[in-house]
């Protein structure tokens, strides 16, 4: 026969529902059989306060208890007839010793066991230890960052559709199709661990670049002038405009390479290269001079391109 409760947990009889549950919680923490592998005693004696404070921490058993309708094993006892038959079951419920459940009003039990790995569901699991109560859902959302937040790193905002705003921060390096793992800020479970957010990342398309594994390719306009005598352009990269040499003659689909600007590859985190092609441009007004020079070249030093 299990002892008595007020003593099993060590506080008075007139002591409040405050007392008794904060009496539970330091004991169940104290003699928690994952805190005492191995320990017979610790066991049996977590065993003792928590049927204890299955009689004391509900109401009414508290009262049917001190009326003396239930003995401190939670059964009903019965005068006459010499004798007490066994009705009600064990105070551990359902689930019997090993499953330390019952009706625990005010006392959050998942902060006692899930400070051992486990939950209040019960023991369960290959090694003994005790079920974690249900995680919350992952919830998984979208967002579309531009290049140069993948290649540079940044931090973005997001709106979830339960009216939450997160700010994400984008690493250095991000690719597209990447998940970004959020711990804590998905939905929360019955008793159990908040779900996490997954964020997919999405690149949107760029106006200048095109990402061709780690390295960007873009056109660079270049005036008539530039193109045959050669000169200093800006030229755009992920970081900035930098000034690029443009060699003397150059034509249309000549590859400048600048190395090292381009977007950064997930499995060796280098940058790749910026290929810049260059695009011959004429003035978008018809130039006079210009027209009469490429008469006069036209007449006395003529050539045709398509035959090279």
């Amino acid at each position: 026969m299990a002892n008595d409760p007020y003593q099993e947990l060590g506080v008075a009889r007139g002591a409040n529902q405050d007392e008794i549950r904060k009496a539970f919680r330091k004991l169940a923490k104290e003699f928690h059989p994952d805190k005492n592998p191995g320990d017979a005693k610790a066991e049996e004696r977590f065993k003792r306060v928590t049927a204890a404070f299955d009689i004391l921490g509900d109401a009414d058993k508290r009262k049917k208890f001190d009326r003396g309708e239930i003995d401190a094993d939670g059964r009903e006892t019965f005068r006459g007839f010499g004798g007490g038959g066994r009705q009600g079951g064990s105070p551990f419920g359902a689930g019997g010793p090993g499953g330390y459940r019952g009706n625990f009003e005010g006392v959050d039990l998942d902060e006692i066991f899930s400070m051992f790995g486990g939950g209040a569901g019960g023991r369960g699991g290959p090694r003994g230890g005790f079920t974690p109560p249900p995680k919350g859902v992952d919830v998984r959302a979208r967002l579309e960052i531009d290049l140069e937040d993948a290649i540079l790193g940044a931090t973005k905002r997001i709106a979830f559709n339960d009216g939450r705003t997160l700010d994400v921060t984008i690493p250095k390096g991000a690719a597209e199709g990447q998940v970004l793992r959020l711990k804590g800020q998905g939905q929360a479970g019955r008793g159990g661990a908040v779900g996490d957010a997954l964020i997919e990342l999405r690149l949107r398309p760029h106006p200048v670049f095109r990402l061709e594994g780690a390295d960007l390719h873009m056109a660079l306009p270049v005036s008539v002038p530039d193109a045959v005598l050669g000169g200093k352009v800006q030229a755009p990269t992920p970081e900035g405009a930098v000034s690029l040499s443009i060699p003397p003659s150059s034509n249309t689909g000549k590859v400048l390479r600048l190395k090292g600007r381009g977007a950064v590859d997930p499995k060796t985190g280098r940058r790749g290269d910026l290929h810049a092609r260059i695009e011959v441009v004429l003035p978008d007004e018809p130039d006079a001079e210009l027209q009469a020079f490429a008469e006069a070249w036209r007449r006395d030093r003529p050539y045709t391109p398509r035959r090279r």
